[in-house]
C-alpha cells in the first residue's frame, strides 16, 4: 500500500502501570481471528495471546479482526479489521524509577487506537513513534484514534495534546474529541469536533465486543474440529487453519466405545477466552467449512 501519512508519537510522557520482570515491550492480549504475526525473515504465524512480538515483526488482522496488545509500561494499542502494525526498534531501559520504552509502530494501514485507559495507571516514560500516512504528530496525550484507507488518514484526539505537521504546515491540536483529516489528493480537512455517533461508530472498529469469538491470555476454551484416526490427515488440517490465522494444534486421544479402541486425533482452536467466544467461533468456523465436533 503506498504509504503517504506520517504519524509520530514523539516524547510521549505518561504515568504507567510497572510492569513485572521480564515482561516484553510489546505482547499480545487479545485477539478476534484471523490473524497473523509476520516475522522479519518473512515466515507468517497465527497471531496468538501471550505472544510477544519483536522488532521487525508485523501484526496483520483480517476480516472481522481484532487485537489488543499491551504495552510493556501499561498503555493499550488496538487494531481493527485488515489492519497491519509493524513493530521496529522497541526498546525498554530503566526500572521502575526513570524507566523509558521507546520505539516504532509502524501503521501501514486499518484502524487503531492508542489508549492508557485498559490496563491500569500509568507510571513510566515513553519515547514512541507512530507512523500512517502524509501527517507527523508530537503527541502528548493518552487516548488517541486513528484510521489509514485508500481514500484518507484520520487522526481522532480523544485526549490529550497533538502537534501536526502535514505537507509544509505545522498546526496543534489540542481540544479534546476532536478530528483531522488528510486525503490522498494532499488536502485537509480543518480540525473539528468530533461527532458522539461518529467517535462512537469509530470506536467500535478496534474493540473486542463480548462473546464474539475472541482468545485471551490464559483463555481455557476450545472448539473441536470433527477427529479422524489419520495423525497426518489432523495435522494437515491444523496448518491449514494456522495459515489461515487461527490457533490450531491437534489432540491426541485414546477412543472409547470403538472397536479397536484406537487413538484418534482432534484439531482444536484453542484460547478461547468463554463459553461464548467458543460458541461463536464453532459458527464461524462452520461458516467457512469446516466440521466442529459437538
Amino acid at each position: 500500500m503506498m504509504r503517504s501519512l506520517q504519524f509520530t508519537v514523539l516524547s510521549v510522557l505518561l504515568m504507567c502501570m510497572a510492569a513485572v520482570a521480564g515482561a516484553s515491550t510489546l505482547s499480545v492480549e487479545a485477539v478476534v481471528s484471523p490473524a497473523w504475526v509476520e516475522h522479519a525473515g518473512g515466515a507468517r504465524e497465527p497471531l496468538v495471546p501471550g505472544a510477544e512480538l519483536r522488532n521487525g515483526d508485523r501484526v496483520l488482522t483480517g476480516n472481522g479482526a481484532r487485537a489488543l496488545l499491551r504495552m510493556a509500561e501499561g498503555s493499550a494499542v488496538k487494531l481493527g479489521e485488515n489492519a497491519s502494525l509493524g513493530v521496529d526498534s522497541l526498546t525498554d531501559r530503566g526500572g521502575t524509577a526513570g524507566r523509558l520504552v521507546s520505539g516504532v509502530l509502524d501503521v501501514a494501514q486499518g484502524a487503531f487506537r492508542f489508549t492508557t485507559r485498559v490496563f491500569g495507571a500509568p507510571r513510566a516514560s515513553r519515547d514512541l513513534n507512530i507512523r500512517i500516512a502524509t501527517v507527523t504528530a508530537g503527541i502528548r496525550g493518552t487516548d488517541l484514534w486513528g484510521k489509514s484507507s485508500a481514500e484518507r488518514d484520520v487522526v481522532c484526539l480523544i485526549e490529550g495534546r497533538i502537534a501536526v505537521q502535514h505537507q509544509d504546515q505545522t498546526f496543534t491540536m489540542q481540544d479534546p474529541l476532536s478530528f483531522f483529516i488528510a486525503g490522498r489528493d494532499g488536502k485537509r480537512q480543518p480540525v473539528a469536533p468530533v461527532p458522539a455517533a461518529q467517535l462512537q461508530e469509530w470506536a467500535a472498529e478496534t474493540e473486542i465486543a463480548p462473546a464474539s469469538g475472541a482468545s485471551r491470555r490464559g483463555g481455557k476454551h476450545r472448539v473441536a474440529l470433527a477427529a479422524v484416526a489419520d495423525e497426518g490427515a489432523a495435522a494437515a488440517l491444523a496448518a491449514k487453519l494456522r495459515t489461515e490465522g487461527y490457533a490450531a494444534r491437534v489432540r491426541a486421544y485414546r477412543a472409547s466405545g470403538g472397536a479397536d479402541g484406537g487413538l484418534r486425533y482432534a484439531v482444536d482452536v484453542i484460547g478461547l477466552g468463554s463459553a461464548e467466544d467458543a460458541a461463536q467461533m464453532a459458527a464461524a468456523l462452520r461458516k467457512a467449512g469446516y466440521s466442529t465436533a459437538g
